[in-house]
């Protein structure tokens, strides 16, 4: 029944786009996530689904979309440089097949991050493009809380619809871009318009806020934990009554201390004590490896260069009053990055870890940009979009401290984030910027009547 349903609504979606083809964008957006070929047991699973949909959005940009006024942006032709350099850094890689091998997967990402703007034309189909990536990692992570709630987290134990670990099934990733996207939904709880902000959609956005919280619970992440508390110190850059605010979490972190299992307060606990950890010492002795790789390798080893680490990891323990009462040493080889940071210097050495840099901060600059440009106007839609900048900005400050974290460097659902931020940021230029006069005129799909510029 799984597979027939899952089926049947991938046909549903793609039929759909025949007659708005924008729609196989927001299709490509849920396959990616959910990856609901990975779900099937036998229908889907056969067939290179998202490789399908990302044609078929492409071509109906290319043929049916209305392109006046687009322009690209300089993240995009940063993009476009990062993904060249990687794919020149793949062809002498020290480890050529298993670059090969994510190599795959990464350039559709990029891709993907150039592409996505530029059918972000209207306000609409940003929150379109907005409600299908918070529904669909929303589904991953409703389904990791109620399995948290029911017992069955643990670090590493905590299993989703399938049993893999790659993409947001893997617990830290996940981890950290649900705290990533609360911002997101609580937006769309506020300003959305596909769905009425009603109490309804209100209490919808808080359930899923709060199952968010419940993943690093879940999955014991360590970033998951760190990723919530930068949170709620950006959202009081928003909040009304800010002491109340901090008085709230105060009485929630309190309430919540007895109902968390003892496993995930000791796997907390290493937080502060890394050297008690073999997991936070290994990763303190690669990130060690890399500056001296890096310094050898400037250029880089191409993807997956960790693989010729070889790392002597020292740990010990202390009895609580800092008197270390047991140590041991372990060899180990071939351990991943776990930091994007790390990853990229280490993959693509320093030029891609500028680039990499100067994506992620130009980001950061521009949003706040909008909201200085927006935060004195009356127009209910500055007032929005001033909101929508601030909670793409908060999500990916709280992505800048997960990556510190975990190798999460080309994490196609953190490119979809900047995607919808080039889009919001070029949207909001065309719109203020009196010399810009972009005409509209409307857009007409064969075998469809005629939609306004702001329709899908």
């Amino acid at each position: 029944m799984l597979d027939i349903f899952l089926a049947l609504f991938v046909a549903t979606i793609l039929l759909l786009g025949l007659r708005r083809p924008f729609i196989w964008v927001l299709a490509y957006l849920y396959v990616d996530i959910v990856a609901p070929q990975k779900i099937s047991l036998a229908l889907l699973n056969n067939i290179q689904l998202s490789l399908i949909v990302f044609l078929l959005a492409v071509v109906g940009w290319l043929f049916f979309d209305n392109k006046q006024g687009t322009k690209v942006s300089s993240r995009q032709l940063l993009m476009v440089a990062l993904l060249v350099y990687c794919g020149i850094s793949t062809q002498s890689a020290a480890f050529p097949i298993q670059a090969a091998d994510k190599w795959t997967w990464v350039w559709k990402s990029l891709v993907f991050a150039v592409f996505l703007p530029l059918t972000l034309r209207t306000r609409l189909r940003i929150e379109a493009a907005a409600l299908v990536m918070v529904l669909s990692a929303g589904a991953l992570i409703i389904d990791g809380a109620l399995k948290t709630l029911t017992g069955g987290g643990g670090y590493g134990a905590l299993k989703f619809f399938i049993n893999d670990n790659t993409g947001l099934y893997e617990g830290s990733t996940l981890a950290c871009v649900s705290i990533a996207i609360i911002p997101l939904a609580l937006w769309l709880a506020k300003d959305g318009t596909i769905f009425p902000a009603d109490k309804r959609t209100r209490l919808f956005a808080y359930a899923l806020g709060f199952a968010a919280l419940l993943i690093p619970v879940g999955t014991e992440a360590r970033t998951g934990l760190l990723c919530a508390g930068l949170l709620a110190v950006l959202m009081m850059r928003s909040v009304k009554y800010r002491w109340l605010y901090v008085g709230m979490l105060a009485l929630a972190a309190v309430a919540v201390q007895p109902l968390l299992p003892s496993s995930f307060s000791s796997r907390m606990g290493t937080i502060q004590n890394n050297e008690a950890d073999q997991s936070a010492s290994t990763r303190i002795e690669v990130w060690k490896w890399t500056l001296g790789y890096a310094a050898e390798h400037p250029f880089g080893g191409g993807f997956d260069s960790f693989r010729g680490n070889r790392l002597l990891v020292k740990t010990s323990d202390d009895n609580g009053n800092g008197n270390t009462v047991q140590t041991s040493s372990t060899v180990d080889q071939g351990r991943a990055f776990h930091s994007a940071y790390f990853e990229m210097l280490g993959e693509q050495g320093w030029p891609g870890l500028l680039m990499w840099l100067a994506l992620q901060i130009s980001g950061i600059v521009q949003l706040e940009s909008v909201r200085r440009r927006l935060r004195k106007s009356k127009d209910p839609r500055d007032k929005r979009d001033s909101d929508l900048a601030l909670a793409l900005q908060q999500g990916h400050f709280v992505y800048l401290l997960g990556a510190a974290f975990v190798g999460i460097a080309y994490q196609p659902f953190i490119y979809m984030l900047i995607g919808l931020q080039i889009a919001l940021v070029q949207q909001v230029r065309r719109r203020t910027d009196t010399s810009i006069a972009v005409p509209v005129r409307r857009m007409v799909v064969p075998g469809a009547g005629p939609a306004e510029a702001g329709a899908l």
